[in-house]
């Protein structure tokens, strides 16, 4: 074969294989894209278009403002409105006089008189209340605190916890109201059970209805939790007075709302 073949002949190799580079290429590129998209169409159709995102749980505190439309009273030193919880601790030198009622309980002889009223109209009007708890001293609070805290362990908590969870439910020595005299637990005698379905009872239907009238409030009401540190007790009554008790359940605000205490205390 001639030069000139040989070289048209190379020359055209080359060209063929400048074509077929070019056009492996260009098929390369086209395969890219349709992979892309056909990827693309795969995962719409497939895949949620938007994932829901879940939110993490947050614990909101309970405003420690009092309501804008309530202003605190200018007398809130005197003995009826006297705030212990568990950022005010009985003060050490309080003393109390205390009465005996018919149904072998004490409280403080100045609520004794409208506390009997409130029991005789209740079972008045049919029913049947039952104190079960009145004044307590500190041994006896010491002694229903560690009871509790025991109860607790046993149920699998660790001290630290049990110590924690037991003072919502039964005070701290020395920050109980029942220390003071002029709180009282009152039961319906036909459900003597102490827990929330209490507040079903006739009786505790009348007492809240009624309590007022007489100068008590449901001391620990409910969703007051963070503000009271208590839990929700619809049997405990503490007495502050007929014009503080009017004033505190007309407005479904708690004892420590009323007196301004709330924006001092620390989250429970």
């Amino acid at each position: 074969m001639c030069n000139k073949c040989d070289s048209s002949e190379t020359e055209r190799s080359h060209r063929s294989r400048s074509w077929l580079l070019r056009s492996l290429v260009l098929l390369a590129a086209f395969g890219g894209t349709a992979v892309l998209l056909l990827g693309s169409h795969f995962h719409s159709s497939v895949l949620p278009r938007s994932i829901p995102q879940v939110k993490p749980t947050v614990n909101f505190s309970v405003s420690r403002v009092a309501p804008p439309s309530w202003q605190p009273p200018e007398e809130t030193g005197t003995w009826n409105l006297m705030l212990v919880n568990p950022w005010n601790p009985l003060p050490e030198d309080y003393s109390i006089d205390l009465v005996s009622l018919n149904s072998n309980q004490s409280v403080d002889q100045r609520c004794a008189a409208a506390l009997e009223e409130m029991l005789s109209d209740c079972r008045t009007a049919g029913l049947s209340p039952l104190i079960c708890s009145s004044y307590r001293t500190q041994a006896t609070q010491q002694s229903l605190y560690n009871a509790q805290v025991y109860e607790l362990i046993a149920q699998g908590c660790s001290r630290e916890e049990a110590e924690e969870q037991a003072a919502t439910m039964v005070a701290l020595p020395g920050t109980s109201e029942h220390q003071l005299g002029l709180a009282v637990d009152i039961v319906d005698s036909e459900y003597q059970i102490l827990e929330s379905s209490q507040e079903n009872t006739p009786v505790q239907r009348w007492l809240m209805e009624h309590c007022w009238e007489y100068g008590f409030i449901l001391r620990y009401p409910k969703e007051k939790t963070q503000l009271t540190g208590i839990i929700y007790e619809p049997w405990h009554y503490r007495y502050v007075g007929k014009e503080a008790a009017k004033e505190i359940m007309n407005a479904g605000i708690c004892l420590e709302e009323y007196l301004g205490a709330v924006s001092s205390q620390s989250p429970t």
